[in-house]
């Protein structure tokens, strides 16, 4: 386990600065979450930690150790990979153990190593099958444990659940977050998805076009977002942000209410009509189309009876609203 610390990091594609000045300390034991839109820098930065892109400026620390110019396998971390990885002719055994033999550890250790790591991760049963016969979660459980037996300082994981079913990417979000609780590692996450950020995270750092918006707990993002990009990218359905004019009535620059903070009723200062309707169950989205400001999305209870084309006042919860 370990402290990374990163120190006015930058990173340069010839002319084009895509990593701009992140400084950053990650605690031992964190599970740090990297999120934002598609380009913003968090896979760059990732591979930076990893030593797999150079560092232009700045340094990188892992366990009180600058290793800004150090290779990958000196660093003490292991990554997980979008895509597996695995040897499709090795078995599960072989395919977790695969690091250690090229280290040449005796065939007892490696042996203890791969079936501890199979245990914490459920692939016992599956150490003599090839990969072609284990699901996707298992395949990626297969390349966790590749890591774990590595006993690294950190771990880093890019997007590691992309290729999964939403079922089995909830699971892997339970199965990732009692690992951590287990071996209280040092983990650094990458991921697109804000709902994987807030389910998984100690700390999240929410980074736009190679700058870091926001750093602080899931909680801390929702309740307290610093910037109007910010509030629009943690939430789900993303916060109701206006400017222009209602946003000058409320005195500020951006004027922002999260769909669940929003009562539809008889009251209220918006009027609107129901133009689309989402029913997920316990809850109903509803987006509605409103001469005072525009789209308006409310979260309601899933049994409340709203058809398209339904009226209604729409009123901000007090102590709810935002403005940048």
């Amino acid at each position: 386990m370990a402290q990374v610390v990163l120190k006015n990091v930058t990173k340069s594609f010839g002319a084009v600065e895509v990593i701009k000045g992140i400084n950053l300390h990650i605690n031992d034991g964190e599970f740090c979450v990297f999120v934002g839109p598609s380009g913003c820098g968090k896979s760059t930065l990732l591979r930076m930690i990893s030593g797999l892109e150079d560092t232009t400026s700045g340094t990188i620390d892992i366990d009180g150790r600058d290793v800004t110019g150090e290779e990958p396998s000196k660093r003490g971390i292991a990554m997980v990979f979008q895509s597996y990885a695995l040897y499709p002719h090795l078995s599960v055994r072989d395919n977790i153990g695969f690091g250690l033999s090229l280290a040449k550890l005796p065939k007892a250790q490696i042996k203890a190593k791969v079936e501890e790591a199979a245990e914490k991760l459920q692939l016992t049963h599956l150490l003599d099958r090839k990969p072609k016969a284990l699901s996707g979660g298992q395949r990626q459980r297969v390349a966790i444990g590749r890591s774990i037996v590595r006993d690294p300082k950190v771990f880093l994981f890019d997007e590691p659940l992309s290729n999964l079913d939403a079922a089995l990417r909830s699971q892997m979000r339970m199965e990732l977050t009692d690992l951590h609780a287990e071996l209280g590692a040092t983990m650094i996450y990458v991921t697109h998805d804000q709902v994987e950020a807030m389910t998984m995270a100690d700390k999240i750092v929410v980074l736009n076009a190679g700058r870091i918006e926001q750093v602080g707990s899931p909680m801390e993002l929702y309740d307290h977002p610093a910037s109007p990009f910010v509030a629009g990218f943690i939430g789900s359905p993303k916060m109701n942000l206006y400017d222009g004019e209602i946003a000058r009535r409320m005195g500020c620059s951006t004027y922002g209410i999260r769909p669940e903070h929003i009562a539809l009723g008889t009251e209220g200062p918006w009027g609107g009509t129901v133009k689309h309707i989402e029913r997920l169950g316990a809850d109903t989205i509803v987006h509605m189309d409103s001469p005072e400001v525009g789209q308006l999305v409310a979260r309601i209870a899933g049994d409340r009876p709203v058809r398209i084309g339904d009226m209604f006042r729409a009123a901000p919860m007090t102590g709810k609203e935002h403005r940048f």
